[in-house]
């Protein structure tokens, strides 16, 4: 994977961050910090063109443009211009998921910036800057299968019953509670990405109709349907988002300061349901997604009906689910009969 010459991408010592060589003379800055300028020109096309023609949501964007950028200073290390990708072999795309590897890096994310890679020379190869498209010939690294934890049922209710049992007596507390618990409904309730939840506008939410617009990847647009429990637990928080929310905030859930609430906050605060319920393990805004689409198939909803209302496009995405409902099933049954020979 790693040579002496050009096109084989030497190896990048360990020590090292890539970016520019350290002791270069300050020419060699000058020329290294224009190349990276035109290759930040290529990469803000692509996000561009990424933004407009696929409806990437402005996460993926940054995540797609820091990746690409990493690369781009990696290939300096080497050598190799980004703005001019004729001189990028597959042998510098493997060089690249080496290094990454090299420094810890977890697969999935290894193989998050492979697709960034993949996109942006299919961009470049359909703008004819390239005559093939190097990244498409570099195998995925191989995935550890994880998914996140489905809570079950009992600890599903325990997670949402808790805010109930013992509402805090301070007033700006009580109302953060009352937007906590709606957030947490709508995860579990209509099984939203967090994403989807804190991109909701006041005007996506329709209580009565019982449906929320809901604006997925790739700005695919869908309707979710409410809950009981999810009704009541907006309206609780709707009652209360005035006197937590700045004056021309469309958002509809908002932090403690007023604006829209972040992922890092929405995180916060189902730990904090976790911990309210007594729970001995904490879990992600996704693990209630997760326990939507588990829970449903257990019940016997149909594959297609739970693809729906998740908003996956493919099948395939939904289909991991009975893996996981199976898991949980034979788990059971290690556990409760009498045969299993695993109790």
């Amino acid at each position: 994977m790693s040579g002496g010459r050009r096109g084989d991408a030497p190896k990048v010592r360990e020590t090292e961050q890539p970016g520019i060589a350290r002791g270069a003379s300050g020419a060699d800055n000058i020329s290294n910090a224009g190349k990276a300028d035109k290759a930040g020109l290529l990469i803000g096309a692509f996000l561009a063109w990424l933004a407009v023609q696929k409806g990437a949501s402005e996460a993926t964007q940054k995540a797609y443009g820091t990746d690409l950028a990493q690369l781009a200073a990696f290939l300096r290390e080497q050598g190799v211009d980004l703005a001019r990708p004729r001189e990028v072999s597959r042998r510098h795309i493997q060089a690249f998921l080496a290094w990454l590897f090299r420094r810890g890096e977890a697969k999935s994310s290894m193989a998050r910036k492979l697709a960034a890679v993949r996109s942006f020379f299919r961009f470049l190869l359909r703008g004819g800057r390239i005559s093939e498209n190097v990244a498409a010939q570099v195998r995925n690294p191989r995935q550890e299968k994880h998914h996140p934890r489905a809570l079950n049922v009992d600890e599903t209710f325990a997670l949402l019953d808790a805010p109930k049992a013992a509402p805090p007596s301070e007033a700006h507390a009580a109302r953060l509670l009352c937007r906590d618990l709606a957030l947490a409904e709508l995860l579990y309730g209509s099984g939203l990405r967090i994403s989807e939840a804190l991109g909701l506008d006041l005007d996506d939410v329709q209580v009565h109709s019982r449906v929320l617009r809901v604006m997925g990847k790739g700005s695919r647009e869908r309707l979710a349907p409410l809950s009981d429990t999810s009704c009541a637990a907006l309206s609780a928080w709707l009652d209360e988002r005035s006197y937590v929310a700045l004056p021309e905030e469309q958002a509809l859930f908002v932090g403690a300061r007023g604006a829209r609430l972040n992922r890092r906050e929405a995180a916060r605060i189902i730990a904090g349901l976790c911990r309210r319920a007594g729970l001995d393990f904490t879990v992600s805004p996704h693990s209630l997604r997760h326990s939507f689409a588990t829970h449903l198939l257990a019940a016997g909803a149909d594959l297609r009906s739970v693809q729906e209302l998740l908003g996956h496009r493919r099948l395939t995405t939904t289909q991991r689910y009975t893996q996981v409902s199976l898991e949980h099933l034979i788990r059971a049954y290690d556990q409760a009969h009498p045969r299993s020979g695993k109790k």
